[in-house]
């Protein structure tokens, strides 16, 4: 069959299946199973596929007919301009994140400490743009923190960095000028609302604390001080509507010029503070 072909039937199935962008992710499959760049499919589209890469598409659509995420089939996520591993075992990168790393990069730092790092992306697109910085990833799962070693080691960027085992800042002694987090900011009863993409296929313990949503930025606020230089700055995703609650929790901890930074639709997005 023809590309076209191929992709015409996916698309169908896509659709057939709840698939929110069924053409759009039936042609970043079909240019996976082509080995192509996204970019060079068109190209491709009227020519005959061969046996063996119609077989691995037609693999690829039945897995994402089952929800599964397209990142996950095809093994890596585009973040900030970089490809980034990702598994089931880490939360896919969002674009939304890409606000945190904006306000990030508005003032130099040195030393940077990313907690719950997942696959690392903050982390790692920050020592990518900042040069001269370090940093320090911390996760719960061991298995995060193999897909965050990879995507160091991908990016060159491993010299630059430090991977370890924590609960927040449980054993960690050093200090930063930049603390990011992309904390689990969703309450559990809003778990059976997602999308099977994520509900079914990432890992509970990135989505929620098994509370109201706002654990992690008890802890975190509460942490974060006595691991801060004076002038340090703690930066964290938050999920909408959560703004004030976590500003209130950065004042109370005693951060000053707490601010929301509110994202293209208006929401509650990322909450920056400074310490001294």
């Amino acid at each position: 069959m023809r590309g076209t072909e191929l992709l015409t039937d996916a698309v169908r199935r896509l659709t057939a299946a709840g698939v929110a962008q069924p053409a759009v992710d039936a042609r970043r499959l079909l240019a996976h199973a082509l080995a192509l760049e996204p970019g060079r499919l068109t190209l491709a589209l009227p020519e005959q596929v061969a046996p063996d890469a119609a077989e691995a598409f037609g693999a690829c659509i039945a897995r994402r007919e089952r929800r599964e995420p397209v990142s996950h089939i095809t093994g890596t996520r585009l973040f900030y301009g970089r490809q980034f591993a990702v598994s089931a075992e880490v939360l896919d990168p969002r674009p939304e994140t890409e606000m945190l790393i904006e306000a990030a990069l508005a003032r130099p730092f040195e030393k940077v400490l990313d907690l719950g790092t997942g696959t690392g992306c903050i982390l790692l697109t920050l020592l990518a743009e900042m040069p001269g910085a370090r940093g320090l990833g911390t996760d719960l799962s061991e298995e995060a923190l193999a897909v965050a070693r990879a995507n160091a080691e991908a990016l060159h960027l491993a010299v630059k960095t430090e991977f370890t085992v924590a609960d927040w800042f449980d054993g960690l002694g050093d200090h930063y000028d930049l603390i990011v987090a992309n904390p689990p900011y969703l309450a559990q009863d809003e778990l059976p609302e997602l999308e099977p993409e994520v509900r079914e296929y990432e890992p509970h313990l990135a989505l929620t604390d098994g509370g109201d949503g706002l654990g992690s930025y008890r802890e975190i606020t509460a942490g974060a001080p006595e691991r801060l230089l004076p002038g340090g700055r703690l930066i964290m995703e938050i999920g909408p509507g959560q703004g004030r609650e976590v500003m209130a929790l950065a004042y109370g901890a005693g951060f000053t010029q707490v601010a929301i930074i509110r994202d293209l639709d208006g929401r509650d997005r990322v909450v920056t503070a400074q310490i001294g």
